[in-house]
């Protein structure tokens, strides 16, 4: 048995329990040892009266029938009195049954006495036939008289099993008593035997023998038993004996002794029956008065017992009740004093800890003393656990406070590092954007652009300092942008942004001031599809409105994610976390996790059918509205508010970035010509008249048309251009060099782009129904797909999934 997990209180109380039942059983035991045998003295009246009369009635008609039955065998006529002697046997036999088939007897009477007295009652049950064999004569004397001493043998056991007194003196008297009994049913065996020799005028062979046999053992038994009587019933028994009867029948004993065994008995029959008829009711009244003076001594006894027990039993309650409370008392002491100890360490590690913790983030002063109260327990060593305890929670307070300061320092260390990055990347943005407006060369254009998505992701990784450190990014917007455009923001912020597509995309607007996180926590999870599914499947982005809000999807097909890590995945997701300086590795999960809860947008992921994973992006209803209208664009067919943006898959074919071989060779980073580079989104500027810049400009999907020549959805479009002038070349240039296959076939592939950019620009200024869009137009600076020269690939540190 394992106790030393037990509760306190548990423990306490088997100290308790234990010693107190193990002193209440020994008390229960004593008093029962006590108790018993006061009730078997009380039940010495129940089993004189029950069993002791009514079977010492049925003893002496026994021997009366004995005698008769002895005197008709020994001669040749039946006896009427005989007859008349079995009748009264018979009612003597029917009141010993019913008086000892009573409950009173059988609840007093003891497992050996009551297999005595069903002894008895079934060698009673054998008269009968012993009665019917002696009258058929089919029995001799001998027989006849073992069929008698027989039954008035188990007579005498079951009255020695009653004399089983706790009492000692009581129960050595008891005894005399029952041999006294024995002794006068020798002197009436002595008795039959001398009828029928008397009889028939002579012993048969052996009963002479016998009869002195039984003189003698009458006499032994007799002398034995007077000398346990008390001194009065001595007394009584020796003037019995020295009565004239008792001494005549002596005297005819000792001739019996001393007769020839085969000459006639030398006795008066008439004598002798007058001296034993007298001789045998003297001793049958001594018996009687004697167990009649034991059973009224036995009741006092009883009583002074009963008195001992209640006294000794009120005593050993007393103990026992006294014993029970000091140990109550004390062991709800110490389970209080301990329980309060246990108590103050689970409020300390579960509440006082965690609100201190809090409160110090929040920048509240805290109060060691206050918050870390003295535990006063005594002096004892429960009292000292409890005072060390208050040190250590001291302790404890003290490292929170200091943990707390550490870590605000540390969050201050990033978000003065992440804003001077900001300040950097901000500037380097306005420096790029002013060189791309200052340069007309198509190649020195495009790898600008590179640069500027470089610098666009830069910016992004500086956010996840500020976020880390718990501040918010200082990009934002005044006016609700289109859904579409902000996913196309999103993408325009990955690495791999060629690879990504917009399959559909329900017309919708979301509220300026959660635009720049979102874009944010898209693109961290379209990074993180990208980073962790193959080079050459492509990352679906599709949105619609739903119940609850604005639903995003974004689908990979790479490896997946096991149950376990998706649901590890998941349960980060669902809170914002504290930074953890330890899960490094993690920092993607952290940032979408802060940036969701600061919007209570719900991210979650699932397996996806076809391989890979889905992200659900869950937007409320709160942040969204509907789809704004674009300003300076009506062209026919289509109304200014543009009011579907749903691509179709052929469109996004049609517009899909083809592998191509870059003018300065593979992997120089240059874009290939014809396409325009990436083009980062940057912070909206605010203006004096409060109008906020858009921050990403938007390649054009077309060529520009009269009406909406320099601009695209209402916003600011770059042309590229050739130079108005050509330079002045060297004379030896003039010479024509032939052109590599390479040059030839990227010029082909430009050719065969505008001329698909021109087409839908000229379905779309048709008048009717507007046809879907093309392909994705990102916001401002939002960059189209790169060629295959494209800057290689850097590791994804910002996003982690477990594949």
């Amino acid at each position: 048995m394992k106790t030393r997990d037990w509760p306190i209180r548990s423990k306490l109380t088997a100290l308790v329990v234990v010693p107190v039942t193990a002193l209440l059983a020994l008390w229960i035991f004593a008093t029962t040892l006590t108790f018993g045998p006061a009730l078997d003295l009380l039940a010495a009246r129940t089993f004189l009266y029950d069993l002791g009369r009514p079977g010492e009635a049925v003893v002496a008609e026994l021997q009366r029938e004995r005698r008769l039955t002895v005197v008709q065998l020994a001669g040749d006529e039946p006896l009427p009195a005989l007859a008349e002697q079995r009748q009264r046997t018979d009612q003597a036999i029917d009141e010993l049954r019913r008086r000892v088939a009573g409950e009173a007897l059988r609840e007093a009477a003891d497992g050996p006495l009551e297999a005595r007295i069903d002894r008895l009652v079934t060698g009673l049950d054998a008269l009968p036939s012993g009665r019917d064999f002696i009258d058929q004569r089919k029995l001799d004397r001998a027989g006849a008289f073992g069929l008698y001493n027989g039954m008035i043998s188990s007579a005498f056991q079951t009255f020695a099993g009653m004399a089983a007194l706790p009492e000692p003196d009581l129960n050595r008297e008891a005894l005399a008593v029952t041999a006294l009994g024995r002794s006068r049913e020798l002197l009436g065996q002595a008795d039959a035997l001398l009828a029928g020799a008397l009889t028939a005028g002579r012993f048969a062979a052996g009963e002479h023998a016998q009869l002195v046999q039984i003189i003698g053992n009458q006499r032994f038994l007799a002398g034995d038993a007077v000398a346990d009587l008390p001194a009065t019933d001595r007394a009584a028994y020796q003037r019995l004996t020295e009565g004239e009867a008792f001494v005549r029948l002596q005297a005819m004993q000792d001739s019996l002794v001393a007769a020839d065994r085969s000459a006639a008995p030398p006795v008066d029959p008439a004598a002798w029956q007058a001296s034993y008829d007298a001789v045998q009711q003297q001793l049958r009244e001594f018996e009687l008065a004697a167990a009649d003076g034991l059973t009224d001594r036995s009741v006092p006894t009883a009583v002074r017992i009963l008195v001992r027990l209640a006294a000794a039993g009120v005593l050993g309650l007393v103990a026992v009740v006294v014993s029970v409370l000091v140990a109550v008392k004390v062991g709800r002491s110490l389970a209080r004093r301990l329980t309060g100890v246990r108590g103050a360490a689970l409020e300390l590690a579960e509440h006082r800890l965690p609100d201190v913790v809090t409160r110090l983030r929040r920048g509240e002063h805290v109060d060691v003393a206050r918050e870390a109260p003295a535990l006063e327990y005594g002096d004892d060593e429960i009292g000292q656990v409890g005072r060390a305890f208050t040190e250590v929670q001291r302790t404890a307070v003290r490292a929170a406070v200091d943990e707390v300061t550490l870590r605000r320092g540390l969050n201050e260390v990033f978000l003065n590092i992440a804003r001077r990055s900001q300040g950097l990347v901000h500037r380097q943005l306005a420096l790029l954007d002013r060189m791309e407006r200052g340069t007309e060369d198509p190649d020195e254009l495009a790898e600008l652009f590179q640069v500027d998505h470089l610098a666009t992701r830069l910016r992004r990784h500086a956010e996840d300092l500020v976020i880390l450190a718990g501040a918010a990014p200082g990009r934002g917007w005044r006016n609700p942008v289109a859904m579409v455009d902000l996913v196309r923001g999103a993408i325009s912020e990955v690495e791999a942004y060629d690879r990504v597509d917009i399959t559909a995309a329900q017309p919708a607007g979301v509220l300026g001031r959660a635009v720049g996180d979102l874009i944010h926590l898209l693109a961290e999870l379209i990074e993180n599809a990208t980073a962790f599914s193959p080079p050459g499947t492509r990352v679906v982005v599709s949105g619609e409105r739903v119940a609850n809000g604005y639903a995003l999807e974004i689908t990979d097909r790479g490896l997946g994610m096991s149950d376990a890590a998706l649901a590890d995945a998941n349960r980060r997701l669902t809170r914002s976390p504290e930074f953890d300086p330890a899960e490094s590795a993690r920092l993607g999960l952290f940032v979408v996790a802060r940036l969701a809860a600061r919007h209570a947008v719900r991210v979650s992921l699932r397996r996806s059918e076809a391989g890979g994973v889905i992200a659900v992006v869950l937007l409320p209803t709160d942040l969204i509205t509907e789809e704004p209208a674009l300003a300076g664009l009506d062209t026919p067919g289509r109304g200014p508010g543009r009011p579907d943006r749903r691509l179709t898959r052929g469109a996004r074919r049609a517009t899909a970035p083809r592998p191509r071989t870059a003018r300065r060779g593979a992997g120089d980073g240059s874009p290939a010509i014809g396409r325009s580079a990436p083009v980062p989104p940057r912070d909206g500027a605010v203006g004096p008249t409060g109008a906020v810049a858009p921050d990403d400009p938007v390649e054009a999907s077309a060529p520009p048309t009269p009406e909406t020549a320099g601009e695209i959805d209402g916003l600011p479009r770059r042309v590229r251009r050739r130079p108005p002038a050509a330079r002045p070349r060297h004379p030896a240039s003039d010479t024509p060099t032939p052109r590599p296959p390479e040059e030839v076939r990227r010029m082909m592939s430009a050719l065969q782009s505008g001329t698909i950019r021109g087409r839908q620009a000229a379905e779309e200024a048709r008048p009717g129904p507007a046809p879907d869009v093309a392909g994705p137009v990102p916001p401002e600076d939002a960059p189209p797909a790169p060629s295959d020269a494209a800057v290689a690939p850097e590791p994804p540190t910002e996003t982690e999934r477990d594949a």
